[in-house]
């Protein structure tokens, strides 16, 4: 799990992938026959084919790398930096955090994230029942207004921090949304590594899929994959206060084999076909209907005249958090069905 926490502690917003790019791409050498990067900042890493390339069917298999983040906006009169959110927060979970300004000088300034108003010690009952808007959180960094306005600016990414940490079976920290994706990523292309498969396969690990699948959008329309897989996180709602019917996955049930999502109907064929090579390998599985949400399937399947498109998901508990976490076996069991669907 050590390549999982180096993933997790890295930042990278939306549009500022670069620190996760350069690490993956440092971990793959000699893992692809081609590795190149974009105008957008898509990493893309290719594995030829054996026989004839130009009859092989193209396969895209995408992970994004940016997470749910900020940017600055301003600094106000009193030396508080005010933010901008980049992807879907719930400000219930963002009191009392800590965060990373980074700097175009590279320089890397640590700050408490908190909302205005009163503490609970002299709020109001009604006051204390609020939920705060993203606008009204800011960041407290110590420091003085002249200095912040000399190394602040807006559109330094703001990140938050949390520590990566093993509990039993299950492994917690920021950003498994999607870093846990770049993690399957690299050990597929290690596990296909010396293997000759039928499949022209590309690997990419695209950016902006938390503000819109930007990333997919544009590197879809590059591979113009026939079979197109997204592999992400899903709910794992299976803690206390929820019913069953809403739990969508479970830890420790395996990769959850997407059928649905509010962004993409995934291919029927894709997903009688991972289902059939998970019951014949023997690979824990479960089935994903997920009411809210999507992931880069729904850019890829609509790339130049369409793909075959299908998620493959990775259950998560507390999404969107500082605190999500999964399952181990889960991530083995994403690794294993998709290196079984490429040996097919």
């Amino acid at each position: 799990m050590d390549l999982l926490k180096e993933l997790s502690e890295m930042s990278g917003a939306p549009g500022r992938e670069e620190h996760v790019r350069a690490f993956i791409e440092e971990k793959v050498k000699g893992l692809a026959d081609e590795v190149r990067t974009d105008v957008m900042g898509n990493l893309y890493c290719r594995k030829k084919p054996g026989g004839s390339p130009e009859d092989a069917e193209r396969v895209m298999i995408a992970c994004h790398m940016d997470e749910i983040a900020f940017y600055v906006r301003r600094v106000d009169e009193k030396g508080f930096v005010k933010i901008h959110n980049l992807g879907g927060f719930d400000t219930r979970n963002l009191f009392a955090r800590r965060v990373r300004i980074e700097t175009r000088s590279g320089e890397v300034i640590v700050g408490n994230l908190n909302p205005g108003g009163k503490p609970v010690h002299i709020a109001s009952a009604e006051e204390r029942k609020k939920i705060p808007k993203i606008h009204e959180f800011f960041v407290d960094t110590g420091l003085s207004v002249e200095e912040l306005n000399e190394k602040v600016r807006p559109g330094d990414p703001v990140t938050l921090v949390q520590d990566f940490v093993e509990m039993g079976d299950l492994v917690s920290g920021k950003c498994m949304d999607n870093r846990a994706a770049c993690w399957v990523g690299i050990r597929l292309l290690e596990a296909l590594k010396g293997k000759e498969i039928d499949y022209d396969l590309h690997v990419v690990f695209t950016v902006q899929e938390e503000v819109g699948l930007r990333g997919a959008t544009t590197s879809g329309y590059e591979v113009d994959p026939d079979i197109a897989i997204a592999i992400d996180v899903t709910l794992a709602v299976d803690t206390p206060g929820v019913s069953g019917e809403d739990q969508i996955t479970e830890l420790g049930k395996g990769a959850a084999i997407k059928v649905i999502d509010s962004s993409t109907v995934s291919h029927k064929d894709l997903v009688d076909a991972f289902i059939d090579i998970a019951e014949t390998k023997e690979i824990p599985h479960q089935y994903e209907v997920l009411p809210m949400g999507g992931t880069d399937a729904g850019a890829l399947q609509r790339a130049r005249s369409g793909a075959k498109a299908i998620t493959l998901s990775i259950p998560t508990r507390y999404i969107h958090t500082v605190t999500e976490t999964l399952h181990k076996d889960d991530l083995r069991a994403t690794v294993d069905l998709l290196q079984a669907f490429l040996s097919e």
